[in-house]
């Protein structure tokens, strides 16, 4: 702040004084500390002490051992969920509860529980005046129950089904036998609930289940009827006398037409042997006749015959002729047999085909009554389903009558839902007052509020308030007018292009910084150097056809465009042309308009040219929602110009979020007159896809202008529907032989 713009009066608070005036009454701070401490020891030490006790319980869910077993598997226990824990610390609390107690141990003999029936005389006074409800008039009971429930405390132990009881009381014994009577009253409470609830259980089950018997009782009647009306005799489980019938036809008709394949094929072998000539010596029928045995046999004995006399007689002997006769006569035989055997099985085949027949058509009878069989056991399977329904809710009565009756002839059958785990114990010591941290904290808060008396007094009077001296601000001032000096010419130092193209990132940082030389003016031999350089480079651009601007003239475009315009810089030279955007950030900051550049390079040069650190937080950061828009906007070192830096956050993980890059630059562009985005050596058509809903020019920042690189860059902008193009050289347009009294920004 300029010390133009201070108020003459402005004042300070001085702490040095403040302090000072704390140590000059530390006698008086000490006296009033030790006073507080006496007086909360002597009142601390006077009062009653209270006493404290507590007993804890578990809920879970009890029962006899009798009663777990569960028929169905499915688990009969309750859930015990929060609601459940809460509703039983609401019952510790209850009002029948406190009234027994009361009465068990006789509470209201107590003066300690009814305080009201001998009242003080304040407590008379007040009540005289109006002041003040008589407690004489509540009811004796209310009373004991009001002063109980004071000291009573019961919480739920945290993320547990622990239930703490505490009471507070000023007798040691009384403090530790309240908890555990509550928790014996408690406990005895939830086992008359459970015998109560067994008791009415029992008793509306007895109507129900006699009910239940005579439904069970008409349902089996109207089975048993249907099913001697409708033929539905069973002979099974779930079988019926037709559907029995039914598959035993089915598998005789099945064995019938095995044996009829079997004696078809039998005969077919016989046959197609004796048609063929072949030999039936190998069939199983033929084997099987004893009688083709036996002449087979005879046949055997008759060759053996004629084989013998052959050694001795001719053929045409009459022994010879005489025994082949009755060779023939036997083989006549054996043929004779071995068609009977054909016959035989010819016959068997026929029969199981006349017994097949028969089969098939009684089975066509009985799948016609198993047709109406089957409609009928509809009406039959409705009125099972309803009558197995009574029977299954009958058994479950009949299973839980039995166990509400035996539950209900002792306590020990139905437990109550919670287990003492830690009974109250007689305290040994008092838990109020605490005199050692009564007197403490009392003398400490007594210190304290001196302590800040003593300030507020000093504050009051004006002691401890000093107006800013005017050296102060003439310091203020001589420093801001340094600033201002040191900043304008920095503002126009000039790096030759070509030393820009060849220089380092490091190198070129300290060329600008070895430039800065306030004393020399515009006419020293390295600026006249400089300017016959980009002399030189204008030449060899008029020369290549390439229609270029300087910094100068960019600017002068930038800012005939009025307010807000973004301007996306591509820089193929490398750090050589986001130099070059700099010096154009620096130039037009230097016209008055107020610029921001956001560094969206790779190797973050305009980060290291403009801003204060290297380890800033930047625009890859913002994008990626790690920081806010002020945290992200720095001041140029060298100029008035803002710079958003590059950011420590990696480039893919803001790639991810590319997207909200548009919503930062029209947020930047309603704030500064001119945004400028060096994305470096990008692609010039990705560069400008990034910011396509944007209206942006498209500056290509070429310090030494190659024709056939840059031709090639504008056709393919030019292909992709770019018009408004900028081609920035790094020389500025004041630098001529004519004028060389001015460098560029």
């Amino acid at each position: 702040m300029s010390a133009t713009g201070r108020n003459d009066k402005d004042v300070d608070i001085d702490l040095a004084r403040l302090v000072l005036a704390i140590w000059e009454r530390r006698g008086k701070i000490a006296a009033v500390t030790l006073i507080a401490g006496g007086v909360a020891f002597a009142a601390s030490s006077v009062m009653s002490p209270v006493y404290r006790s507590e007993a804890r319980v578990l809920i879970e869910t009890r029962a006899a051992s009798f009663g777990n077993a569960d028929p169905n598997g499915t688990g009969s226990q309750q859930v015990l969920d929060d609601l459940n824990i809460s509703s039983q610390t609401q019952l510790l609390q209850s009002v029948d509860l406190i009234k027994q107690v009361a009465r068990n141990m006789k509470l209201y003999e107590l003066p300690e529980f009814d305080p009201g029936a001998s009242p003080s005389m304040v407590s008379r006074l007040l009540v005289m005046i109006g002041m003040k409800k008589n407690p004489l008039e509540v009811a004796p009971e209310e009373r004991v129950i009001s002063a109980f429930r004071e000291k009573l405390q019961v919480y739920r132990a945290e993320t547990s089904r622990v239930i703490a009881v505490e009471f507070s009381s000023k007798d040691p014994v009384l403090a530790a036998a309240i908890p555990n009577e509550i928790l014996k009253v408690y406990q005895s409470l939830q086992t008359d609930a459970k015998l109560d609830a067994n008791s009415e259980a029992a008793r509306w089950l007895e109507p129900e289940i006699a009910s239940l018997r005579e439904k069970v009782r008409e349902a089996d009647k109207k089975v048993a009827d249907y099913r001697a009306s409708s033929d539905l005799l069973t002979v099974g489980e779930n079988t019926t006398f037709a559907t029995r019938q039914l598959g035993d036809i089915s598998t005789e008709l099945a064995r019938v037409r095995g044996e009829k394949a079997n004696a078809e094929a039998r005969a077919e072998n016989v046959r197609n042997a004796l048609s063929s000539g072949r030999p039936t010596d190998t069939l199983p029928d033929i084997i099987g006749s004893q009688m083709i045995q036996r002449l087979k046999e005879t046949e055997s004995g008759i060759q053996s015959q004629i084989s013998d006399l052959s050694t001795t007689m001719l053929d045409g002997h009459p022994r010879i002729k005489a025994l082949r006769a009755q060779l023939g006569g036997i083989r006549s035989q054996i043929e004779t047999e071995t068609r009977k055997v054909l016959a035989s099985l010819e016959n068997e085949a026929n029969v199981s085909r006349l017994r097949e027949r028969q089969l098939v058509q009684q089975l066509n009878t009985l799948k016609a009554d198993g047709a109406r069989a089957g409609e009928d056991s509809v009406g039959l399977n409705d009125l099972e389903r309803d009558a197995t329904a009574q029977r299954q809710l009958l058994e479950t009565y009949l299973a839980r009558y039995r166990e509400a009756t035996s539950r209900t002839t002792s306590t020990d059958s139905s437990p109550a839902d919670a287990r003492v785990i830690s009974a109250a114990i007689e305290p040994r010591e008092p838990y109020f007052p605490k005199v050692g941290p009564i007197v403490i904290v009392v003398s400490l808060v007594a210190l304290l509020l001196s302590c800040v008396v003593v300030m507020l007094i000093e504050l009051f009077t004006g002691r401890a308030l000093r107006p800013v001296g005017a050296s102060r601000q003439e310091e203020l001032e001589t420093e801001a007018t340094v600033v201002e000096a040191v900043a304008v010419p920095v503002a126009v130092v000039e790096v030759p292009a070509d030393r820009m193209q060849v220089a380092s990132d490091e190198a070129l940082t300290a060329e600008m910084e070895e430039t800065l030389d306030l004393t020399e003016t515009p006419e020293t031999p390295e600026v006249v150097e400089a300017n016959e350089v980009d002399n030189d480079a204008a030449e060899e651009a008029e020369q290549s056809g390439l229609e270029t601007f300087s910094i100068e003239m960019v600017a002068e475009y930038l800012a005939m465009k009025g307010v807000g315009p973004v301007a996306t810089v591509v820089s193929p030279a490398g750090d050589a042309g986001s130099t070059a955007t700099v010096m154009l950030a620096r130039a037009m900051s230097e016209s008055g308009r107020t610029v921001v550049l956001v560094d969206m390079t790779a190797s973050a040069c305009p980060t290291r040219l403009m801003a204060p650190s290297s380890n800033l937080p930047g625009i890859t950061d913002l994008l990626a929602g790690e920081v806010n828009f002020a945290e992200t906007i720095h001041n140029d070192r060298l100029s008035s110009a803002h710079i958003v830096p590059q950011g420590k956050t990696p480039a893919h993980e803001a790639m991810r979020v590319i997207d909200r890059l548009t919503m930062v630059v029209s947020a930047l562009a309603d704030v500064y007159d001119t945004v400028l985005i060096e994305c470096g050596a990008v692609d010039v058509v990705r560069a400008a896809g990034i910011l396509k809903n944007l209206s942006t020019d498209i500056i290509v920042s070429a310090p030494q202008p190659d024709e056939e690189s840059l031709t090639g860059v504008m056709q393919t902008l030019a292909d992709d529907g770019h018009s408004r193009v900028l081609i920035m050289s790094g020389m500025s347009s004041q630098r001529h032989p004519r004028d060389s009294s001015r460098t560029a920004a």
